[in-house]
């Protein structure tokens, strides 16, 4: 269990080195050695803002759901969560331990296990509804998307995971998950059983809480959007640094739509379907040579730098047998 930990941070170096280059090598063109010359240092300090302001407003927002759910989460203790959820989404499938870690550092903070994962939960589903709701809007002003893809299929399933939280919401007022979780424990012992309904009565009671405070929950809302958008901000301030002239406003939509397919990729932190979307969505538009160039570039600066920090946090929390901590034995077994 000790070597766990740094096989998976090895394991993961080694792929995203490899992916990197691969993703240069077989688009890179002579004639990017043009724009290399005319990339403008101003933009590597922009991108870093850009994502720090990403960063915090994705810190305010987790504040303001804890706070919604009749707890307090101190700021430096956000800042934790935030970063851990980065380092361990890039090193486990489908990002699957970024949540386990939110929840971990969470109740490190003082925050019932139950009432941690319902913000983690709605922190999430915040993040896809937001960009859900941007996709129609998205389709509607990118005619080349609109020309290749069935707008109407597209904007039809958005509406329906816009609409899934209400569902969800609708579906914790029925006996319903009761009589589920019932079945669901009838071979377990009385005590783990008991546990499990004690847990799940906690994560509706959690659920309702955050019902409870719309105001805070809009706030929290508002503010995914705001963290998302400067993140995502880092390519356009990248792309003006070498010195081209594209549409804000296309950008950024073809990075929600790359995002939004992120959040369902399999692989640790979308690795390898993040490159060749991005390739695929921006080739179109760029100079040849510079895509791969690009999307290395957006990589490091959104997902490499807070993975770094993340690994900082969770070796400082818990030292380098974290993996033990974070329960990782029972997700490999």
């Amino acid at each position: 269990m000790q070597n766990k930990p740094l096989k998976r941070f090895i394991i993961f170096l080694v792929v995203a080195v490899l992916i990197s280059f691969a993703v240069i090598y077989f688009t890179f063109d002579v004639k990017a050695v043009d724009y290399l010359l005319l990339f403008e240092p101003w933009s590597i300090a922009a991108a870093l803002a850009v994502l720090c302001v990403g960063l915090f407003f994705d810190g305010t927002r987790l504040i303001n759901l804890t706070k919604a759910a009749d707890e307090k989460m101190p700021i430096r203790d956000a800042v934790k969560v935030v970063l851990s959820n980065y380092f361990l989404a890039l090193i486990t499938p489908g990002a699957s331990g970024g949540a386990v870690a939110q929840v971990i550092f969470m109740k490190r903070a003082g925050i019932p296990t139950a009432k941690a994962t319902a913000v983690v939960i709605v922190r999430t589903a915040m993040s896809i509804g937001f960009l859900l709701f941007l996709v129609p809007v998205i389709l509607y002003h990118d005619y080349a998307l609109v020309s290749k893809l069935p707008a109407g299929f597209v904007v039809g399933i958005s509406i329906i995971f816009m609409l899934i939280p209400l569902l969800f919401i609708g579906f914790l007022n029925t006996r319903y998950p009761e009589h589920w979780l019932y079945a669901a424990t009838a071979k377990l012992s009385k005590p783990i059983r008991r546990k499990c309904f004690l847990w799940y009565k906690e994560f509706r009671k959690a659920a309702f809480l955050l019902g409870k405070a719309p105001l805070s929950v809009f706030k929290a809302f508002i503010e995914s959007g705001i963290s998302l958008l400067a993140i995502y901000s880092v390519v356009p301030v990248f792309i003006a640094g070498f010195g081209l002239d594209l549409s804000y406003q296309l950008l950024m939509g073809r990075m929600v739509l790359l995002n939004l397919l992120l959040y369902f990729a399999p692989t640790p932190g979308g690795s390898g379907i993040a490159e060749a979307g991005f390739i695929v969505l921006f080739s179109p538009l760029l100079p040849a040579g510079t895509v791969g160039i690009m999307a290395v570039l957006w990589r490091f600066v959104c997902e490499y730098i807070p993975f770094i920090l993340g690994g900082i946090v969770c070796v400082k929390a818990f030292g380098s047998n974290f993996a033990a901590a974070l329960n990782f034995s029972k997700k490999d077994s």
